[in-house]
Parts: structure tokens; C-alpha cells; sequence
């Protein structure tokens, strides 16, 4: 599967998922933008790489001068994989208005500003892929994670109703559910924990693409479980 000449943006780049998403899109013939938090030292082109955006992904505003910089620096985006998200476990009996708030920013929040931001540019010029991550807590929520679950809840029905909506302009919208993630600081927190049937980044990053291949143009709306070796 080559995306050759596709112009991705990905955020949470220098995350475990991030970065074997780029790193697998840039051996398949793609070019990456990398949207980074402002402030941050940018990332120069390379190749493969369009170089660094910085953006505040919790402002609408500043997520579509983001776009605005890439499309002045490419003149299209084919993809949007959106990485970027929080992770958090309570109670209810614990659980706070501040912390929820948190949790529905950047799960949530996030997710839209960025589809907002990328959206138009795709469907004027009728294609575009958008992928974001979700979570299986947000079909069936375990205790303990309610603002997780709930947050990653609403991703899902933000790309749902996304991807009814974008029908008919050749925009898809879809979103990966992955389990547990092999990364070094899930081993670290569950040092007990079975690693066997954990999914890793490459394996996660490859259904991904796919998302934003052309093999994937008839796939929207769909949220696909990641869930490791059976």
C-alpha cells in the first residue's frame, strides 16, 4: 500500500503512535506535516517531512492558521491523522469538574478543531481523509474511566456525524479503537501485565494509512477495533 505524493498532517508526532505513523507514511512515499505545540522548537524539512506547525489545538483559530501555513507551504493536505489525546482513570466519587474539563478538551476538543480546520480545503477540492483515535471505553465505559470514556465517546459521534455529513464531497472520516498500546511507559505502569496480546504503534499506524489510502475511498464512518493477537 504506497501513498505517493500524499500530503499528511499528523499531530502527536513525537508520540510513540505519532512517530510510527510517520515514520511508516514517509517510507510508503508520503509527505508529513508535523503540527507541534507553540513554543516548541520546529521540526525542519526533511525528507519526507514538510517540516513543524506550531499550533495551539485547543484554539480553533490557531489550528486553522496551522492549515493555512501548510497549504502556503504545499497547496493541499490529503489526510489528517490526529494522534493527539489524554488518558485518565477515577472514580466518580473522585472525579472533578476541572479534570473532566481536561479530558473533553483534549479528546474531544481537539479532535474538532482540527476538523474544522483541515475540512473545507478537502471538501473543495472533493477528497480528503481525516482518521482520529477512539477508544472501546467509549462503546462501553469500565469503572474508573467515566471523563475518559466519555470524552472518547463524543469522538466517536463527532466522527460519525463528520462522516455522514462529508458524504457525497469525497471526504472520509474514520477512527481506530486501539487496546492497550505497547509503549514503554504502559510496560513501566503495569510491570505484571501480559505484554503478548498488547498491540503496538506499527500495528496501529497500519491500519491507519490504510484509512487514508486510496484502497480505503469507500470506507466513512467506521470505527475499527485494534484490540491484539487473539
Amino acid at each position: 500500500m504506497q501513498l505517493d505524493g500524499k500530503i499528511i498532517v499528523v499531530t502527536g508526532g513525537s508520540g510513540n503512535l505519532g512517530r510510527a505513523v510517520v515514520a511508516m507514511a514517509k517510507e510508503r512515499g508520503a509527505s508529513v506535516a508535523l503540527v507541534e505545540r507553540q513554543g516548541k522548537p520546529s521540526t525542519p524539512a526533511s525528507d519526507g517531512v514538510v517540516g513543524g506547525f506550531p499550533a495551539d489545538m485547543m484554539d480553533p483559530a490557531s489550528c486553522r492558521e496551522m492549515v493555512d501555513a501548510v497549504l502556503a507551504k504545499t497547496g493541499r493536505i490529503d489526510a489528517l491523522i490526529h494522534t493527539v489525546g489524554g488518558f485518565r482513570i477515577a472514580e466518580l466519587s473522585e472525579e472533578d469538574p476541572t479534570a473532566w474539563d481536561q479530558m473533553m478538551a483534549l479528546n474531544a476538543k481537539t479532535t474538532l478543531n482540527m476538523m474544522q480546520a483541515v475540512s473545507p480545503g478537502m471538501i473543495e477540492r472533493g477528497a480528503g481523509r481525516i482518521v482520529a483515535v477512539t477508544a472501546g471505553a467509549g462503546f462501553n465505559a469500565p469503572a474508573g474511566l467515566a471523563s475518559y470514556a466519555a470524552s472518547k465517546a463524543a469522538v466517536l459521534r463527532l466522527c460519525e456525524s463528520a462522516a455522514n455529513e462529508c458524504k457525497g464531497h469525497g471526504l472520509t472520516v474514520n477512527t481506530v479503537m486501539p487496546s492497550i498500546i505497547d509503549t514503554p511507559q504502559n510496560r513501566a505502569a503495569m510491570p505484571d501485565a501480559d505484554t503478548s496480546k498488547w498491540v503496538t504503534p506499527e500495528e496501529i499506524a497500519e491500519v491507519m494509512l490504510f484509512l487514508v489510502s486510496d484502497a480505503a475511498r469507500a470506507v466513512t464512518g467506521a470505527h475499527i477495533p485494534i484490540t491484539g493477537k487473539g
